[in-house]
């Protein structure tokens, strides 16, 4: 089955730090980009930020530039979000992105299920 499991979410205050983790399986992990997008309450998604098969950083929205940091480690299959100095305005549901192309040269998307982040005192 085709599926990004996330967690690491949680309460936290401002100013302190959370490591989000996504757990990938079913496809081929190291040929497929990856993103974090989250949708805060009442809000459309924003895409956070992103990084390609090779691990070059492709984007972080300007919102979060210089506290968070996107990382990949393909012998795991799980891509990670470390956010620090987090702030109210960070609270969210994160969810992780996968997108490539099979093998049968079939592009596939695959979304997780989210995990919630919330920041406050």
């Amino acid at each position: 089955e085709v599926q990004l499991v996330e967690s690491g979410g949680g309460m936290v205050q401002p100013g302190g730090s959370l490591r989000l983790s996504c757990a990938a399986s079913g496809f081929t992990f190291s040929s497929y980009d990856l993103s974090w997008v989250r949708q805060a309450p009442g809000k459309g998604p924003e895409w956070v930020s992103h990084i390609y098969t090779n691990g070059d950083i492709g984007y972080y929205a300007d919102s979060v530039k210089g506290r968070f940091a996107i990382s990949r480690d393909n012998a795991k299959n799980t891509v990670y979000l470390q956010m620090n100095s987090l702030k109210p305005e960070d609270t969210a549901v994160y969810y992780c992105n996968a997108r490539g192309v099979t093998t049968t040269l079939e592009f596939l998307e695959v979304w997780g299920q989210g995990t919630l982040v919330t920041v406050s005192s």
